[in-house]
């Protein structure tokens, strides 16, 4: 592994605390957030891992490495492939051209692979 994939491991490892902090520091904030989430990830006309696959591709869009990573392993964990977490990550490419493809090529792909799960 890498120095970037260590630091990609890092920036989750990181995010995930500060959430767990958030939820047991201020449920005024948290639990209304979390809600949200868990309304808008309930299969409905789309399962779960197509959302979430969206969500990387938004992330890759908008370049935000926090929701990048968390997206990536949530999609390991629904049982995405690597080509599948790619090809969503690419289709930010139609609307996001060359800042998305840069972002895919410097830090996705690093992101994928730090993330995959044996």
């Amino acid at each position: 592994m890498n120095s970037k994939q260590k630091e990609i491991k890092e920036l989750l490892s990181t995010f995930l605390e500060g959430m767990r902090n958030l939820s047991s520091e201020d449920q005024q904030v948290y639990r209304p957030f979390q809600d949200l989430i868990n309304a808008i990830n309930n299969p409905g006309e789309l399962e779960e891992k197509a959302k979430v696959l969206i969500s990387i591709g938004i992330a890759t869009y908008s370049r935000n490495e926090q929701s990048l990573v968390y997206h990536i392993n949530e999609a390991y964990k629904l049982g995405a492939t690597q080509e599948e977490i790619a090809e969503a990550a690419m289709v930010s490419v139609i609307s996001g051209g060359m800042d998305s493809m840069t972002f895919f090529v410097t830090y996705v792909k690093d992101a994928i692979e730090a993330l995959q799960t044996k």
